[in-house]
């Protein structure tokens, strides 16, 4: 998932459809709520949108299962 920081994949958690067709449907949609003030997130999902425009839906589907959020505790 190196092509994704921590951020990007944070957003890409959040409105994972579980394709990446719907991803992109999902985070365009996004954009169009988004109030002049919420630039850096304007900035953070065109990033996203960018990157997954430039994937197959092969290379989507090999990072999906790091896209679900891991809740168990992580030792020191």
């Amino acid at each position: 998932m190196s092509k994704f920081n921590v951020e990007e994949t944070n957003l890409m958690c959040i409105y994972n459809t579980g394709s990446r067709s719907g991803l992109l449907s999902e985070l365009t949609q996004m954009q169009t709520h988004l109030e002049p003030d919420e630039r850096e997130l304007l900035e953070l999902t065109q990033s996203v949108v960018d990157k997954l425009n430039t994937m197959s839906d092969d290379e989507f589907d090999s990072i999906t299962g790091e896209l679900i959020a891991d809740f168990e505790e992580q030792e020191d």
